[in-house]
């Protein structure tokens, strides 16, 4: 499948979808083409267009995962951990108060 595989920014993307070869990866390997074209509702060409441009740029796909790989490793930094307990908290808050909205509407 010639120009299966465009860049969009976000790395090497399946035409068609929002999935890069670098999601194909993480699967490769561990499940089969044909479950990985099903997860994401794509064709099997389309997953081995994938394979197919990860073999042909191996060095740069795999020097790009790896720092992926890395970042991800890392985890969320400091300012990220704060915002997602605040907004954690907004939303236990919110929660407590429609439960306790339901059981007054109960009953009332």
């Amino acid at each position: 499948m010639k120009g299966a595989i465009h860049d969009r920014v976000r790395g090497p993307e399946i035409k068609g979808s929002r999935i890069t070869v670098y999601d194909v990866l993480d699967y490769r390997g561990t499940h089969t083409t044909e479950w990985i074209a099903n997860m994401w509702d794509l064709s099997v060409e389309q997953i081995e267009a994938a394979y197919a441009y990860i073999d042909a740029h191996n060095t740069e796909v795999m020097a790009e995962y790896a720092k992926m790989l890395a970042r991800e490793k890392q985890g969320n930094s400091p300012e990220v951990r704060a915002i997602l307990a605040k907004s954690g908290k907004r939303v236990r808050a919110i929660k407590a108060d429609l439960k306790h909205r339901r059981t007054e509407s109960v009953h009332a």
